[in-house]
């Protein structure tokens, strides 16, 4: 088992220990990091920027070769991290003896530690894994875009860990953000406007925006149940019965085309109850 404990530190001095680790080189390009690695601990790559004092980036697209823990130091409460995983799986767990969850391909975890228990993520050896973590810092800034972070992620003062299915925007908008042709001061910008729709996509699907989403199901449905109850209490076996053959065909075809169901005693009881 490969241990690797990673501090709150800046950018620079994380991935420094990092290259030291696992034995790989460094580069600097447009302020992100970027480590290379091909040892006999690790094969693949290490990403990481920080775009601004509250949003920070990193990316790994690696296989470790043996078993790997890498301990995240916890400050508690200042982070909450988005974590999308589009390759293999990885573990999480508060301290080395707190439950395991794991985060699969195509799937997204939220992390919020409020103890000073250090975050525990783990490798499987010799399984490759992609993903992200998006990180922001709940203390860095408390008006707009981040007061309203603060307020649906840092709700409580509970630690916790969220698995879900990756929204396909976000996976889109990480695509995005590594395939910037531009260069300099404007990439930079695009960096961080990237990662802040991102985090405002994380913001929409868990207020209001799924109430968006079935608006237009919720007032179909709405319409049907009150045209079901402008009829309910009305006998229809007995008023088919006076219409003759004829008439109970017409209605049968209309009613099936209209509400899509079919009309059977047991159908015609639930409207008279």
């Amino acid at each position: 088992m490969k241990k690797l404990y990673l501090n709150t530190a800046s950018m620079n001095t994380i991935f420094n220990y990092l290259k030291d680790s696992l034995d790989g080189s460094l580069t600097l390009e447009s302020s992100q990091y970027k480590l290379k690695t091909r040892t006999k601990n690790a094969d693949g790559a290490i990403d990481g920027i920080t775009v601004s004092s509250h949003i920070s980036f990193v990316e790994f697209d690696i296989v470790f070769y043996k078993d790997t823990q890498l301990s995240l130091e916890s400050v508690a409460g200042s982070n909450v991290l988005f974590v999308y995983c589009s390759k293999g799986n990885l573990g999480h767990s508060f301290g080395i003896n707190g439950e395991r969850k794991t985060i699969k391909a195509n799937q997204n975890g939220i992390i919020r530690n409020t103890s000073t228990i250090n975050s525990v993520f783990y490798f499987e050896g010799f399984k490759p894994v992609r993903f992200s973590i998006l990180s922001y810092n709940t203390k860095a800034e408390n008006s707009g875009l981040f007061s309203a972070m603060n307020k649906v992620f840092c709700g409580n003062n509970d630690s916790y860990i969220k698995v879900g299915r990756q929204n396909f925007e976000i996976a889109k908008k990480i695509n995005e953000f590594n395939t910037i042709p531009q260069r300099g001061i404007v990439r930079n910008l695009l960096r961080n406007r990237i990662l802040e729709d991102i985090l405002k996509i994380e913001l929409d699907q868990h207020t209001y925006g799924y109430l968006k989403d079935l608006q237009p199901i919720m007032r179909l449905a709405n319409k049907q149940l009150e045209e079901i109850k402008k009829v309910r209490g009305h006998n229809f076996s007995q008023i088919l019965s006076e219409v003759g053959h004829s008439g109970r065909n017409h209605f049968f075809k209309v009613f099936r085309e209209k509400y899509h169901l079919v009309f059977n005693r047991h159908f015609n009881q639930k409207l008279v109850s």
